[in-house]
């Protein structure tokens, strides 16, 4: 692993925006599908999870914590290791672990070895995969960013679509256990995306252009493994204030909405095809997103654009929480899906566009550390609510609550805290008519003021002690 080749992102290396970028993509697509998708997609088993070990709900939810801890939490550790050996290596391993994660799963004996299992290996190992694949693609794409992002994001709500029927599937045929082991052998295809994220080079001058002194090595300055400067810059504290309220009940929906339509005496087989159509709705919604983002008077304002897209969600938890039949809560899963959509396709963009591409792999390792610990306490906490009161009602009520609060935060922080930079002036270019008309007559390649050439006259002619007056000379 030492030997491998260690993707700097050097900065004279432009973004190809294509080519081989497109593979790259394509990889970055299933390591979001089996990062976002899993931990909702499991929860499928929980019922059955709670018959064999006799436990809560707020107990099973903490399986999907505990992932989403770590996939989260671990993002200065992942930035460390990238640095360190590089994103391919590094991706590589992470599938082997998410793996071997499922695998062992399958045979635990209690609950415990589950949250170890499933929640803490599989979940570092999704992670090793996921922040490593988000700065791959920000090297590969600059101008279609946007849209990168948003093809990128919609591999979360294609695999929630296929993944929850699957995980039924596996469960009535084979059993958790079962289904856990054939998850886990699903997820060494991890292993074969991070394959392609392959290094950017700089372009190699030819022979004749390279230069004597190019020969001598020069020692490169050692790069910090984690930056901490990103915290001097005022938008990315507030953004990541905002994305810290966010996650506390962002993910509390997907995973407690089976459960609702149970609750309401509706079947399994209806109750898991709310999750399909959630994905459905926002597998459409990102790439359609990035699109709108990558418009040229969207993208200066996407940090706006952002926080709608968290008003919208907020809002939707809030109105769904006062559904009472199937009917309402397709409704709720058809708006939810779009505003997920949303906010899933513009929060890795808004913070790329905060930060730059240079400082982005600390950002999002730092950020996502912050947002480890919401993530960590949002779903038990909806779990202990339901508990307590035994209605499903609360539980979205507080998860909109959430989103809504980080809207405010993110909108009104860069409103007021903010401050434009003023529009540089113009240089204007003092010329007579006369120099006016032969520079509209003459191409730009061969433009020449007057005053540029009394310049390089004057200071030819200090370099020989002499002084040409000579009317061919003069201006």
């Amino acid at each position: 692993m030492g030997g491998a080749a260690v993707d700097d992102g050097p900065t004279g290396v432009k973004a190809p925006d294509g080519g081989w970028g497109w593979a790259v993509l394509c990889g970055c697509f299933v390591i979001t599908g089996f990062s976002y998708a899993f931990p909702k997609a499991i929860s499928v088993f929980f019922k059955e999870l709670i018959q064999e070990f006799g436990v809560g709900h707020s107990d099973t939810a903490w399986i999907s914590s505990i992932l989403l801890a770590m996939l989260y939490g671990t993002g200065p550790l992942c930035i460390v290791l990238v640095n360190r050996f590089g994103c391919r290596p590094v991706m590589m391993v992470g599938g082997l672990f998410a793996s071997l994660g499922m695998i062992l799963a399958s045979f635990a004996t209690s609950i415990i070895q589950i949250y170890f299992t499933t929640g803490v290996i599989t979940g570092l190992g999704l992670a090793l995969n996921f922040q490593p694949s988000l700065i791959m693609l920000n090297r590969y794409f600059d101008q279609k960013r946007p849209l990168a992002n948003g093809l990128s994001a919609a591999g979360s709500p294609v695999f929630l679509s296929c993944l929850s029927p699957l995980g039924h599937v596996l469960e009535h045929e084979f059993g958790w256990r079962g289904g856990f082991l054939i998850l886990g052998g699903m997820l060494l295809n991890c292993c074969a995306c991070g394959a392609l994220m392959r290094p950017l080079q700089p372009p190699k001058k030819p022979v004749d252009q390279e230069e004597p002194s190019s020969k001598v090595v020069e020692k490169k300055p050692k790069r910090k493994l984690l930056d901490f400067v990103v915290f001097k810059d005022r938008g990315f504290l507030i953004y990541a204030i905002a994305a810290s309220i966010m996650v506390l009940g962002l993910f509390v929906p997907p995973v407690f909405v089976i459960g609702y339509a149970e609750h309401l005496g509706y079947e399994e087989t209806n109750a898991a095809f709310l999750l399909s159509i959630l994905g459905f709705v926002d597998l459409f919604s990102r790439p359609t997103c990035g699109i709108i983002a990558g418009l040229k008077w969207v993208r200066p304002r996407c940090v706006y654009f952002f926080a709608f897209a968290m008003v919208f969600n907020g809002v939707t938890d809030l109105v769904g929480s006062m559904s009472v039949d199937y009917t309402h809560l397709v409704i709720f899963c058809i708006f939810f899906g779009i505003s997920y959509g949303m906010v899933g396709a513009l929060q890795f963009e808004v913070l790329m566009a905060i930060v730059g591409t240079e400082k982005f792999p600390s950002a999002i390792g730092l950020v996502l550390l912050m947002e480890a610990m919401a993530v960590l306490v949002g779903p038990p906490s909806a779990g202990r609510i339901l508990d307590a009161t035994r209605s499903y009602m609360f539980v979205f009520m507080v998860a909109g609550s959430q989103v809504t609060l980080s809207a405010l935060v993110l909108g009104f922080g860069n409103f007021f805290c903010i401050k434009k930079k003023p529009e540089q002036p113009k240089k204007q270019v003092d010329a007579s008519p006369a120099e006016l008309l032969l520079i509209r007559k003459r191409p730009e390649s061969s433009l020449m003021l007057s005053s540029e050439v009394e310049q390089f006259l004057r200071e030819d002619t200090e370099k020989n002690d002499k002084v040409n007056m000579n009317p061919e000379t003069c201006v």
